[in-house]
């Protein structure tokens, strides 16, 4: 055997090529950093196809007709509600429990009311019908619980509402604007898909023991909830906020900056020119905060995405407007990564499932670096 793998050590796994996908491409139309998926560039398909859509584009593998949409939407319409159990659970649980907490949970348990729950881990047709329920079933999950820590009654879901729409309903008990859907829409279309990120490679490799795709989504959830991947959209809006007026923002960066603080919402670790999902959300925050009549925080987030872009080369990612949308949309700062999630589980499953369908144990390797060959001394020996 080759010791070639053990003795190349790429910290974080930067750079390593661990799967053949056909899901999403990070390297744009020439390398440059572009996003598509299945094929289709993000700029393309932002605004122009609903979530619905999206998840139907990863997970059938391409963009559905008329009557293929209104058959796959009318299937997740029709599994949108939770099991009673789970309602009870959420009711229960202590309110001070982190959403991210909360939200492993209830994929578990939903995991248990699964029709198929009994079906081959590798049961392709099975998968899917899986990850459709679990695509319908998370965002009422979601709402549910922060209806319940708000001290406010479960509202049900709508068969008449679209997926972001019915979202928005579940969690302030009304029909959003038609801005409002169509910016938290596109949100979640942006959100939906990235390739092999921290949390789609822990469901992967949760998987590639033929584990079921319960696990692997209950894995990519936690792997979520860590700050250094999902969260960053909460840190953006903590800093937003605490700057407070646009007056103040250009001597608060450069403050910042000259402290060597890490402005959160900057920067990432594929994109060195550019998020283009920041791009797109950045126009959406603009047409909400317009409706609002109110576009201090627009004034506040300007100079400073200036300031970081031209000072440290770090242009905005998706994550530096949408903090801002879901503002906007008045969302609870505490449900944002748990959104990250309830968009994410589309491409999550997707991956789960191509990994299933051409499965290999995932085993790296790790570079020894500790004492060399020792022997067992008696212990009276031993100092």
């Amino acid at each position: 055997m080759s010791n070639e793998s053990a003795d190349v050590y790429y910290p974080g796994l930067e750079g390593v090529i661990a799967s053949e996908t056909a899901i999403a491409n990070i390297d744009g139309k020439h390398g440059d950093g572009g996003l598509e998926y299945r094929g289709y560039q993000i700029e393309d398909l932002a605004g122009k196809v609903s979530y619905e859509e999206t998840a139907f584009l990863l997970l059938h593998g391409d963009l559905p007709n008329t009557a293929q949409l209104a058959e796959f939407s009318a299937r997740l319409k029709s599994m949108r509600e939770v099991p009673a159990p789970l309602i009870s659970l959420l009711e229960k649980v202590p309110k001070s429990v982190h959403p991210m907490d909360v939200l492993r949970t209830s994929a578990s348990v939903l995991g248990h009311f699964d029709p198929d729950v009994a079906a081959s881990p590798t049961d392709h047709a099975a998968n899917v019908r899986k990850a459709e329920r679990l695509v319908a079933q998370l965002p009422t999950a979601i709402a549910a619980r922060e209806r319940i820590v708000e001290g406010h009654a479960v509202v049900a879901p709508r068969s008449d509402l679209g997926h972001a729409a019915n979202f928005l309903y579940m969690v302030h008990g009304k029909e959003p604007s038609d801005t409002s859907r169509d910016a938290f829409d596109v949100s979640l279309v942006l959100y939906t898909e990235h390739e092999l990120n921290a949390s789609t490679f822990s469901g992967r490799v949760t998987v590639s023991t033929l584990s079921d795709i319960y696990s692997g989504v209950v894995a990519a959830i936690g792997t979520l909830k860590g700050p250094l991947h999902g969260g960053a959209n909460e840190e953006a809006w903590k800093l937003v906020e605490s700057v407070g007026a646009p007056e103040r923002a250009e001597k608060w960066i450069q403050d910042a900056l000259a402290r060597k603080e890490r402005i959160m919402g900057f920067g990432h670790r594929v994109y060195k020119t550019g998020d283009p999902r920041a791009r797109i959300l950045k126009e959406y925050c603009g047409k909400l905060a317009h409706e609002l009549g109110d576009d201090r925080w627009e004034r506040v987030a300007e100079p400073i995405e200036r300031i970081v872009t031209e000072t440290k080369k770090l242009p905005p990612n998706v994550d530096w407007p949408c903090a801002r949308l879901y503002h906007y949309l008045g969302l609870n700062l505490d449900i944002y990564t748990p959104i990250f999630a309830m968009a994410r589980v589309a491409g999550w499953a997707a991956h789960i499932i191509e990994q299933l369908d051409h499965n290999r144990l995932m085993r790296p390797r790790a570079r020894y670096v500790g004492p060399p060959t020792r022997h067992v001394q008696p212990i009276a020996d031993r100092k």
